[in-house]
């Protein structure tokens, strides 16, 4: 069986591990580097009460809590599921090389875990949303931006 394979079947069986153990959905990840597994993650919602604890989101905190840094450079992220909106932002924002998924967004769909909505929401102006947003103390919060702006040593991510 390729490496691939096998690290799906990884991410397939946390997601199994995790639902059967009632702390989430079915849903399992891991990250890889150099050939070795270096994060790992299953779906964790109602374990933690935490509707941020996607199996991604854990592997990804799992992974650089191991390398000791906020980037996941030169590694490969498997999951057992298309990611939803979140998980995708979080993907980009840790930044593995490729990432690999066995089920697609329809198929979670069709189970009751239809990330479709967000999907649609991001493209409405913030305000039209179905939970509006509003713009509130801009100014105020520049000065924040500004001094980051001015700071000499600061790290870029």
């Amino acid at each position: 069986m390729d490496q691939h394979r096998k690290f799906m079947k990884e991410a397939i069986s946390l997601a199994r591990q995790g639902m059967e153990n009632g702390e989430g959905g079915p849903f399992g990840a891991i990250v890889v580097k150099d050939g070795v597994i270096i994060g790992r993650g299953n779906n964790k919602v109602l374990q933690s009460n935490d509707p941020t604890a996607h199996a991604e989101v854990v592997a990804i905190r799992d992974a650089c809590n191991t390398l000791g840094h906020f980037q996941l450079d030169d590694c490969i992220l498997y999951t057992s599921c298309e990611p939803c909106p979140m998980c995708l932002g979080a993907i980009y924002w840790a930044r593995p090389k490729v990432f690999y998924y066995a089920c697609t967004r329809e198929d979670a769909a069709e189970i009751g875990f239809d990330d479709d909505f967000i999907y649609k929401e991001i493209s409405h102006d913030p305000a039209d949303r179905s939970i509006p947003a509003r713009n509130l103390m801009r100014e105020e919060g520049l000065s924040n931006f500004q001094l980051w702006s001015a700071k000499s040593n600061k790290t870029l991510y």
